[in-house]
């Protein structure tokens, strides 16, 4: 029987969940497919890739990844005070856009928005905290 390695093609359900219980994604959501992906080509969080290897086609596990092996730390540097003339007309606080990096196209968040500046943030959500996520390992490709 096979078991999932570093390069190993997978398809697999998961139910990503944080401390609190609160689910934050899952590919069993209706209309939503089970995720395929490739090991070892950096598309997954190294904590989820971890949790995948040694897995067998069926087999069911729970992983709990710290923050270093998930989205990383919240970085102070990436949380940013920009004139407010610089972003789109009636942005507001939870808005998501798009803003353009020397390494490309970068979403982030509107944190706060006052008479002058937007505050935006171009941390992903889930940085500084620990994930737990519900495996299922539907087949190995």
């Amino acid at each position: 029987m096979k078991i999932v390695e570093v390069n190993s093609s997978v398809t697999v359900n998961y139910t990503g969940r944080l401390n609190d219980g609160s689910i934050f994604d899952s590919s069993l959501t209706e209309g939503r497919e089970p995720l395929n992906a490739t090991l070892g080509q950096g598309s997954l969080i190294p904590g989820f890739e971890k949790g995948l290897l040694g897995m067998k086609e069926g087999d069911k596990k729970t992983v709990e990844i710290p923050v270093d092996e998930a989205y990383g730390s919240v970085r102070e540097d990436l949380v940013v005070e920009v004139p407010k003339d610089k972003v789109p007309e009636n942005v507001t606080e939870g808005q998501m856009l798009q803003t353009m990096t020397p390494q490309g196209p970068m979403n982030v968040v509107v944190k706060e928005v006052n008479d002058e500046n937007v505050i935006i943030d171009g941390n992903h959500p889930l940085a500084g905290k620990d994930l737990i996520f519900d495996l299922e390992l539907v087949s190995i490709n």
